[in-house]
């Protein structure tokens, strides 16, 4: 039986950093100052500009490379009967070590930083149904105006003209404008890639994902048009070091609507609509319903097509992916789980209410 001294020190370590990230984590202004606006930005900027010359995503390539390493030790295990197995899971171990230092060094600690609502100056508080009624009534008439500028027809459904690639390079102008405004939203040298597993992406019901260790923004080019702008952003919002799903949320929002470009503004207030009329539904049924009565048939059609779209993927598998990546965002500082996508909302109302 060999002992290889290297994956026992590695595999020492990991408990050690889970330790210190739990350390890290009570000092949020610890890592909004040294990391998140320190180190971080010198980390995102060198991998989008190492790989976003890539045609293809290195992180999906090295995602299955991880499937198959998994796979692989798993079959050895069970053809040689478990032989040697303490050595075989300290080896495990020390590769998990060596994941779990790259996830957060590259990006993870991104999660503890300081709310993007402090940031911004934004007073958290506990909006009423009144606010989200006027909010979400804003957003309806400035989405029924979009949608007829691009149709001349209220019951035609927008049709987004572009490829992928071609949004992927409209995003970034979004986020040029952007930082005008919020300078720690500044966006440099894309790396926006269509993901080689959208397949399999689709099944699992997810729009897109940022590879923290390549830094790459994968998105899902089988999702529908029409959303295809504010998923781009969102996940270039996680690039830029705004981890909380309904922060990147927020700000794939933003890139999205100061972009010049009226397909992108479509969907910034189509996304902020479907939050919006969301919660309002949760909390008054019959208002939601009268607010569906205001909005232009062709966007309409336009939710129908999409949640059509999802349903024709459903799967037994679904979720049992959907608990886990639960369990994986709550472990990562965001208590709510997957319902962290909605809490878009309270930003939405402030940023609204600021204007």
């Amino acid at each position: 039986m060999k002992w290889n001294k290297k994956h026992i020190f590695l595999m020492i370590l990991l408990p050690v950093q889970i330790l210190l990230i739990k350390l890290a984590s009570k000092n949020p202004e610890f890592i909004e100052r040294y990391y998140s606006n320190g180190v971080y930005p010198y980390i995102s900027s060198f991998l989008r500009f190492f790989l976003g010359w890539i045609p293809f995503s290195v992180g999906d390539l090295l995602l299955a490379f991880g499937v198959f390493s998994l796979v692989r030790f798993l079959y050895i295990l069970i053809r040689t009967r478990f032989k040697n197995l303490v050595p075989k899971l300290i080896h495990l171990g020390a590769v998990l070590s060596v994941i779990y230092f790259l996830f957060y060094f590259l990006w993870g600690l991104n999660y503890y930083r300081v709310p993007l609502a402090t940031a911004l100056n934004y007073k958290n508080q506990n909006y009423t149904t009144v606010q989200l009624q006027h909010v979400t009534e804003t957003i309806i008439e400035k989405l029924n105006n979009i949608q007829y500028t691009l149709t001349k027809n209220d019951t035609l459904k927008v049709a987004n003209p572009y490829s992928q690639k071609d949004m992927y390079a409209i995003a970034i102008e979004g986020y040029k404008n952007l930082s005008n405004d919020f300078s720690q939203l500044n966006y440099e040298y894309p790396s926006v890639k269509s993901s080689l597993i959208s397949f399999l992406q689709t099944y699992n019901h997810t729009s897109g994902y940022l590879n923290p260790i390549t830094g790459e923004a994968q998105v899902n080019d089988k999702i529908p048009k029409t959303s295809y702008p504010t998923t781009t952003c969102h996940e270039m919002a996680h690039q830029i070091g705004f981890a909380a799903e309904n922060e990147a949320n927020f700000i794939g929002f933003l890139a999205a609507n100061y972009n010049e470009d009226p397909y992108f503004k479509y969907a910034s207030y189509r996304m902020a609509f479907g939050y919006c009329i969301s919660e309002l539904r949760k909390r008054d049924a019959d208002l939601s319903k009268k607010l569906w009565e205001r909005v232009n048939y062709g966007i309409v059609k336009d939710f129908k097509e999409s949640y059509d779209f999802w349903q024709r993927y459903k799967n037994p598998f679904e979720p049992i992916i959907k608990k886990g990546y639960n369990a994986y965002l709550k472990a990562n500082n965001q208590d709510k789980g997957i319902k962290s996508y909605n809490y878009v909302v309270d930003l939405l109302i402030c940023y609204f209410e600021a204007k």
